[in-house]
């Protein structure tokens, strides 16, 4: 007999929040980057820039919504994903193909892209609060704050602005992270030349990350954008055309401060995940 084991359900959840914890003001840096109108500043200089005028602990604004949103966005993308894996695997008693690891992962962050709205859309206002002027600033004390003055002061429509691009970014990000982690694992492993530890995780979080940030960068400069508005876009479209007239390249905005942010992100969920399911996951016997 050998014993196996597996995830529950809210570890994904708890993993995301302690690597949110450590990348967060690179969350704040790249949200920055994305709402500039024009392109003045890069990584270093906006970095710089919000310390000398707000200090140090500038970076970290927004963290209480930060760790809101993995504990309802990545939370349940990481539920329903390892949970009908895990149900799928015994069925076939083997790996599922790499479609169907697709399919689910658009299945997973597309629900939980839509769940983590409200909480995502807080996050982005109080990190971008750090640049505007005194009188402009929202000013919210916490995330449950955030979310409260929101659906009072603008209706609780306004909490979830931004979700159709939230749940489709969601979706991508899944399959980038989860569906590509789980095949690169596979791939690795069958190789024979690495064995199920640490090394291997990273490895195949590293590439994982990678995937995750080409594929939805697009989607995260027009969720980011809707998200921080304040009426000025109507429709998605509208956003998408204001967007393109800064030329092709306004859509990848960020992406090295992106991927600097994401690939961490996830190399760090996947670890702490993983060193979860080692010590305090469900003992499966076989």
């Amino acid at each position: 007999m050998s014993e196996k084991r597996r995830s529950r359900w809210y570890f994904g959840g708890l993993s995301s929040s302690a690597a949110a914890s450590i990348t967060h003001p690179l969350d704040l840096i790249k949200v920055h980057l994305q709402t500039q109108h024009e392109v003045r500043m890069r990584m270093v200089g906006m970095t710089m820039s919000v310390v000398q005028r707000e200090g140090v602990l500038a970076l970290y604004s927004g963290l209480s919504a930060s760790l809101c949103r993995q504990m309802t966005y990545s939370l349940s993308r990481f539920a329903i994903y390892e949970t009908v894996s895990d149900q799928m695997k015994d069925r076939t008693h083997g790996p599922m193909p790499f479609y169907q690891k697709v399919l689910l992962g658009l299945v997973g962050g597309f629900a939980g892209g839509f769940i983590g709205t409200p909480a995502d859309m807080v996050n982005v206002r109080m990190q971008n609060d750090v640049k505007v002027p005194l009188e402009l600033r929202r000013n919210y004390a916490h995330a449950l704050d955030g979310l409260f003055r929101v659906w009072k002061e603008e209706g609780m429509k306004k909490l979830f602005s931004g979700a159709t691009m939230a749940s489709s970014r969601g979706a991508l990000v899944t399959v980038g992270q989860l569906a590509c982690y789980d095949q690169a694992k596979q791939l690795v492993l069958g190789t024979g030349a690495m064995q199920d530890n640490i090394l291997t995780h990273f490895l195949a979080s590293l590439i994982a990350g990678g995937c995750a940030t080409v594929l939805c960068q697009p989607l995260d400069v027009l969720k980011t954008r809707l998200m921080n508005s304040k009426g000025e876009y109507v429709s998605l479209l509208h956003c998408v055309r204001d967007t393109a007239k800064l030329g092709p390249n306004a859509f990848y905005k960020g992406l090295v401060p992106a991927g600097i942010r994401l690939i961490p992100h996830t190399v760090l969920t996947f670890i702490f995940l993983e060193q979860l399911r080692t010590c305090c996951g469900i003992r499966i016997v076989t």
